[in-house]
């Protein structure tokens, strides 16, 4: 593929770093090498020695002063070299992408940490996003991504989407606008990246099935578009075995997939990683080094002892008691829902996720009823229109998040949120009978 022709000007222009290809290089040598080279601090002059870290099973590990030295220094931009190498040990045998075995040139599956995914996909955009570009997206999509993109001077358009996720058919609607044999003429505006959540969307929650994420890779082979398959919820896959994902179906080396292990880990340790085709992950990297440098060398070597402590069988046994967590949570606030709201609302049951994504029944918005009664209720909730390209336009959904509250709480909400629902359609209609009255 030619990647060079996705990349925006400003990413074009990124040269690497002088000084951070030094600390590298530093940072792989034998502890004889002598550097005056870096600008970085000398850790003698810092106030921490060690740490200790219990988990929840009693076992422990712990940070010695030489590890404490490097885990509060400068690190290297794509990531320390430990954490990295377990990660892409972890997407080969999770997704085993075709790409593994290419070339660095023709895309060969390359990885590198960020700072949780959502600085990858800021990353990501600021690389392939110009002002006038033409961006396809699912309709809802993450409120974070339209942050991100917005200010970007870009044209987002909506590809509907249901409780499977993105409905091929849309998108091929969608893309008829343009001629494939088109898309690589000078000033063509057809679409040059689509950005999708595979599993438990949010804000839907919903997720896709293979059959359209391979009708979907197949339209973004022919329009020769590249895919950024944003799944941060895809270790909370409810039922196995785990759907297959978009890069293990990548045999071009289109796909540019963003993982969290906010969800699973924690998410005040700001641990994701971008996989994806060589050229425009290194590219990341030269737009990290320009920002962040690189993501935190202490919370990099927290997880990296963890992991390889517990190994990947520990990882994913791990994974297994996250995923039962949530899913007898989802299964309260489908109980919940089942019992309050099912004459006033509907939904669909998410696979995956920690969202349900409700449309009220006889609301046409409910901004006002989420941001003032409810808060009057003492309950909180996403009104859905924050989750819409047009936030202004009415919008009858609500998001719900069942990761936090317990099961009463969960059950205590549902009936106030179907109260609230009554009385404020009621009130809707004693007000339009009051003003057609006077009129």
């Amino acid at each position: 593929m030619n990647y060079s022709r996705f990349l925006t000007a400003v990413s074009a222009a990124r040269r690497p770093s002088p000084i951070r290809l030094l600390t590298e290089i530093q940072q792989r040598s034998p502890p004889s090498m002598i550097s005056l080279a870096g600008g970085a601090p000398n850790p003698n002059t810092f106030p921490f020695r060690s740490a200790s870290f219990t988990m929840n099973d009693g076992s422990t590990f712990s940070f010695d002063e030489s590890l404490m030295k490097r885990a509060l220094q400068y690190s290297a931009s794509t990531g320390i070299p430990e954490l990295v190498a377990w990660m892409k040990k972890l997407q080969r045998d999770l997704h085993n992408p075709p790409s593994v075995s290419y070339s660095p040139e023709r895309g060969q599956m390359d990885l590198c940490v960020t700072t949780g995914s959502q600085e990858g996909l800021c990353k990501v955009f600021e690389m392939l996003v110009n002002p006038g570009d033409n961006v396809l997206l699912d309709s809802p999509t993450y409120s974070g991504t339209l942050a991100a993109l917005q200010p970007l001077g870009c044209n987002l358009i909506n590809v509907a989407s249901d409780e499977h996720g993105m409905v091929p058919a849309a998108l091929k609607e969608v893309l008829s606008r343009w001629d494939p044999a088109d898309v690589h003429q000078p000033g063509s505006t057809a679409p040059r990246l689509l950005y999708t959540i595979p599993n438990g969307g949010n804000p839907t929650g919903a997720s896709m099935t293979t059959q359209r994420k391979q009708e979907v890779y197949e339209l973004a082979r022919l329009y020769d578009m590249l895919i950024i398959e944003d799944d941060p919820y895809f270790f909370l896959q409810f039922d196995k075995p785990w759907a297959p994902s978009l890069l293990s179906m990548d045999v071009d080396a289109r796909i540019i997939r963003t993982d969290s292990f906010s969800k699973i880990l924690s998410s005040g340790l700001r641990i994701g990683f971008v996989t994806g085709p060589a050229p425009l992950v290194k590219r990341v990297e030269l737009h990290i080094q320009a920002s962040t440098m690189h993501t935190s060398t202490f919370t990099q070597l927290m997880v990296s002892e963890l992991v390889h402590s517990w190994g990947q069988e520990g990882f994913l046994k791990h994974i297994d008691g996250v995923i039962e967590f949530y899913s007898k949570q989802r299964d309260a606030m489908m109980s919940s829902a089942d019992k309050w709201l099912k004459d006033v609302a509907e939904w669909h049951a998410p696979s995956a996720g920690m969202f349900l994504w409700i449309k009220l029944k006889g609301i046409a918005d409910t901004q006002q009823l989420i941001m003032e009664k409810a808060i009057e209720k003492e309950v909180l909730m996403v009104p859905g229109g924050v989750f819409m390209i047009d936030s202004s336009k009415p919008c009858p959904y609500v998001r719900a998040a069942f990761s936090l509250s317990t099961p009463q709480q969960i059950d205590e909400v549902s009936l106030s949120l179907s109260l609230s629902i009554i009385l404020f359609i009621v009130v809707c209609i004693h007000k339009n009978n009051l003003t057609r009255d006077l009129g």
